[in-house]
């Protein structure tokens, strides 16, 4: 199978809401309720349009159709779609600051086929290219899994509020890049 890897473009926004929701129901059963994941979804999972608008968010196509998204951002907001109201838009500072790793959602009949980790080398490569020595990420409980394999550390496990009462479980995680 052939891969695409392309910038989003806010066209593409109504496919991926469609496909993060997806990827969030069908790759999250086992470490979340259905509860904790349609509280998530739309706040803590959902489209960042700052990321779109940055170019630096992308989709991931086979024979056209999108099948997984993903990104990194320069900014200071480490999760969270547009809903989330504590985003911090502010630039981060390559020499000082980590790059953020944002949004990796993959269609569950797409999944373990090497996507994830493909837009994770471009996305590490990008914030490599722009001076960043870190990067950084809020994982969910099923994406530790490709984070760890590819390299990143996992700090202590945090509680992160939902509605509803409900809390969801992330775990933050970070990785030194290696400048070439």
């Amino acid at each position: 199978m052939i891969f695409r890897i392309r910038p989003a473009t806010v066209d593409d926004v109504p496919v991926l809401e469609r496909l993060i929701a997806d990827s969030s129901r069908g790759l999250s059963r086992e470490d979340y309720s259905p509860e904790q994941i349609e509280a998530a979804l739309g706040t803590a999972w959902g489209v960042d349009s700052q990321l779109i608008a940055d170019e630096t968010y992308f989709v991931v196509e086979c024979s056209q159709q999108i099948v997984g998204c993903g990104g990194w951002s320069r900014r200071k907001t480490l999760f969270g779609s547009d809903a989330r109201k504590d985003r911090e838009p502010a630039l981060l500072d390559p020499a000082r600051e980590a790059a953020k790793i944002r949004a990796f959602f993959v269609h569950p009949d797409w999944a373990r086929r090497g996507i994830g980790r493909a837009l994770l080398e471009r996305c590490e490569a990008q914030a490599t290219a722009e001076g960043f020595q870190a990067c950084e990420l809020m994982a969910t409980l099923p994406g530790r899994r490709l984070y760890a394999a590819c390299g990143y550390r996992a700090g202590e496990p945090m509680q992160y509020s939902l509605e509803g009462g409900l809390t969801i479980e992330f775990v933050p995680m970070r990785k030194e890049l290696i400048s070439v």
